[in-house]
């Protein structure tokens, strides 16, 4: 097992990389819930970390078992996650449009939400298990924890920006989360085909 500097550096960056898009959803979920208190900001955090760091060991599982199957869905990828945030980013525009004068508690982000975003933000990690392919089990697992542990500093920050600049826009938060959402579910499509 190499443990260098390269190996930590190397995990470090991507879940830099990998959390980009949990990022912005953060950002927009403080923006929507600009209440949130600090346990249900970790709970967020911890959630977005926990898929960032599962998709990558999945792919790594599927390289080391089912390579043919993963191929296969890999093309997949772009389109889950472009259908996932679009659908909802969509529905908290429409919240979000219906309900203008609203106080922003009455938009928390619940549970199945938090979960299908996690999903949507971290599907396309699965293509990292090509990456790491040539790590032993010990040095994938450390890897995702890395990646886990950078993705939540980087979303529990985003939901404390998104909070921040949520309570000034109040009304139209819900709107402008929803279009973050948007963007990032065509930002994952549309990078796909480049």
């Amino acid at each position: 097992m190499n443990l260098g500097f390269d190996f930590f550096f190397t995990s470090i960056m991507l879940g830099v990389g990998l959390a980009m898009d949990a990022f912005s959803v953060s950002l927009a979920n403080g923006l929507n819930e600009s209440k949130m208190r600090i346990g249900k900001m970790c709970g967020v955090a911890g959630l977005f970390a926990f898929f960032q760091a599962l998709m990558p060991l999945l792919g790594w599982t599927c390289i080391h078992t089912i390579v043919q199957v993963f191929a296969s869905f890999e093309k997949m990828i772009p389109w889950i996650a472009l259908v996932l945030l679009c659908y909802i980013g969509i529905k908290m525009l429409i919240d979000g449009i219906k309900c203008k004068g609203c106080e922003p508690e009455l938009h928390a982000v619940t549970f199945g939400a938090l979960i299908v975003q996690g999903i949507a933000t971290s599907i396309d990690a699965l293509s990292v298990g090509f990456t790491i392919a040539e790590y032993q089990l010990a040095e994938a697992l450390l890897a995702a924890l890395l990646i886990a542990a950078v993705t939540f500093v980087i979303c529990f920050a985003g939901i404390v920006i998104g909070k921040k600049v949520g309570t000034k826009l109040a009304g139209k938060a819900g709107i402008f989360g929803g279009i973050i959402l948007i963007v990032i579910g065509l930002e994952i499509f549309i990078t796909s085909f480049i």
